[in-house]
């Protein structure tokens, strides 16, 4: 099914942000058509009126002229929290290319997420930024997995692009986001990009609103011996799973001569260092209150 596309105007693209990880949120969409089953940026609907389903509609942002740019030097911006910046529909709008012609020259702190190697489009403007860093989302190796779970492209096209970027000086970043309890081998992701990235950066699924029952009903389809866990860890809240896993990925870390640092350490961190395994499974502690101009939430 095609997606429902239209344009809108908006004051302004930038908005003010309470992530951790930056001061500015950059969205120039609303909606993503990569459609993730679990995207819990589906909470924006309820600020913009969309009737469609999640995944099915984008608007496409059109934003008055950022003047003076330059106020902005030192700012840390992240793009995008609550859609993706290389939705396809960017091939032919652009507006994620145009943001970074209008902050072209200014000293920010850029970091870009995506699932998408269209990105490397853009590769002539971001690596002309001093501070920027590139995040690619990968939850799996299995693509049958990833084609159950959204409509980006391949997980050996991300893995590709993140070596393409990182051969380039921009560096990049292994999100392992969301880890399915049970299906996401974490290890095995980390070997597969290590050598190619600077930071892997972990999240935990995060089940809440009409996505979960949606969730169950697949694991129960296709994992049907994963249900007791899923039961225990959202509908009993017990972390102990995640406890766990925190343990096999500091053992992983010990033994391959990898840098474990825990909590928030990271945003202090030297992302030119050798990659550093991030503990940060809570989603919790990532999203604070969601705004009505441009949401934050991380995906």
């Amino acid at each position: 099914m095609n997606p429902v596309i239209r344009t809108v105007e908006v004051k302004s693209v930038v908005t003010k942000s309470n992530l951790p990880v930056c001061d500015y949120a950059v969205n120039p969409y609303v909606g993503c058509t990569h459609a993730c089953k679990y995207c819990y940026a589906c909470f924006m609907k309820k600020f913009t009126g969309h009737a469609e389903e999640w995944g099915t509609f984008l608007d496409v942002k059109i934003w008055d002229a950022i003047n003076n740019p330059q106020r902005y030097a030192g700012k840390s911006f992240f793009m995008s929290s609550v859609t993706d910046p290389y939705n396809p529909q960017e091939e032919t709008y652009r507006r994620t290319r145009a943001f970074l012609e209008t902050f072209q020259g200014v000293d920010i702190h850029l970091s870009l997420q995506t699932k998408s190697d269209l990105i490397l489009r853009d590769l002539d403007l971001i690596r002309t930024f001093k501070n920027v860093r590139v995040g690619f989302s990968i939850n799996t190796l299995d693509e049958n997995f990833k084609d159950d779970m959204d409509d980006a492209v391949s997980i050996a096209r991300r893995l590709a692009a993140m070596k393409t970027l990182h051969a380039a000086g921009i560096r990049t970043t292994c999100f392992i986001s969301p880890i399915f309890p049970g299906i996401t081998d974490v290890p095995a992701i980390i070997d597969a990009a290590k050598d190619f990235c600077n930071l892997v950066w972990l999240e935990n699924l995060n089940l809440r609103g009409n996505f979960k029952p949606r969730i169950f009903a697949y694991v129960k389809e296709k994992y049907p011996q994963l249900l007791p866990l899923y039961d225990e860890i959202y509908r009993r809240k017990n972390p102990r799973y995640w406890f766990e896993l925190n343990k096999i990925v500091a053992d992983y870390a010990a033994r391959n001569g990898l840098e474990y640092v825990r909590n928030r350490d990271y945003l202090q961190r030297d992302f030119n260092a050798p990659p550093v395994i991030v503990n940060f499974f809570f989603h919790e502690q990532i999203k604070k209150t969601p705004t009505a101009s441009g949401g934050d939430s991380i995906g």
